[in-house]
C-alpha cells in the first residue's frame, strides 16, 4: 500500500501529496473528506470496509506560503526521469553543471542535469557544445501543480481534474 493521496485545500487547490494511511486518518478525524477514492480499492478493519482515498480535501482552509519545488539532488532527478540527458542511460547517476561552475555556471534548475558518471567526465570543465554532446531536455524549473502531476509517484486518474490548471 504505498499509493500516494492527493490532498486539496478547502478551495480545491493541491497543497501536498500524503501517503493512504495519513489520508484514512485525517478523514477518520474528519479533518479532511474524501473527494475520490481509488478505484474499487477498500481499506479494511475487523468489522468494517472503507473506500481508499486517492483525493482528499481539508475541511478548513489553511494558508500555504508559495510553495516553489525545492532544487534537490533527488528533484533533479525526478525532472529528468532518472536517466542521463545525454546518452540515455539510468547508471551511476550524478549532476552535472551545463555552464561549468569555473565558468561561472550556478546551481539553479535552469543549469543542473541529470548525467551518468561517464558522460560527466567526458564533458569535463566544458560546455556541451564544446564538447560535441546534446541534451535530451533544456533544463527548466518545473512549478509546483506539475511536479505534483508529474514527478510525484503514481496517482490514478483521480487527480487529472485537480492538477490540470497551470502549466509553466
Amino acid at each position: 500500500m504505498n499509493r500516494k493521496v492527493l490532498v486539496l485545500n478547502q478551495d480545491f487547490s493541491p497543497i501536498s501529496v500524503c501517503t493512504v494511511q495519513r489520508a484514512f486518518l485525517l478523514t477518520y478525524t474528519k479533518k479532511t473528506e474524501l473527494v475520490a477514492s481509488a478505484n474499487g480499492h477498500k481499506l479494511h478493519s475487523v468489522s468494517q470496509s472503507f473506500p481508499m482515498p486517492s483525493v482528499i480535501r481539508l475541511i478548513r482552509y489553511v494558508h500555504v506560503p508559495y510553495k516553489g519545488v525545492a532544487l534537490t539532488r533527488q528533484n533533479v532527478f525526478k525532472r529528468d526521469g532518472f536517466a542521463c540527458q545525454y546518452c540515455g542511460t539510468r547508471k551511476d547517476l550524478t549532476l552535472d553543471h551545463v555552464i561549468p561552475r569555473s565558468k561561472g555556471g550556478k546551481s539553479t534548475w535552469n543549469n543542473l542535469v541529470t548525467a551518468c558518471k561517464r558522460c560527466n567526465t567526458r564533458k569535463g570543465d566544458n560546455s556541451p557544445e564544446e564538447v560535441g554532446i546534446m541534451l535530451k531536455i533544456v533544463p527548466f524549473r518545473p512549478n509546483y501543480v506539475m511536479f505534483l502531476r508529474d514527478f510525484s509517484g503514481f496517482h490514478g486518474g483521480e487527480w487529472i481534474p485537480f492538477l490540470k490548471s497551470k502549466r509553466n
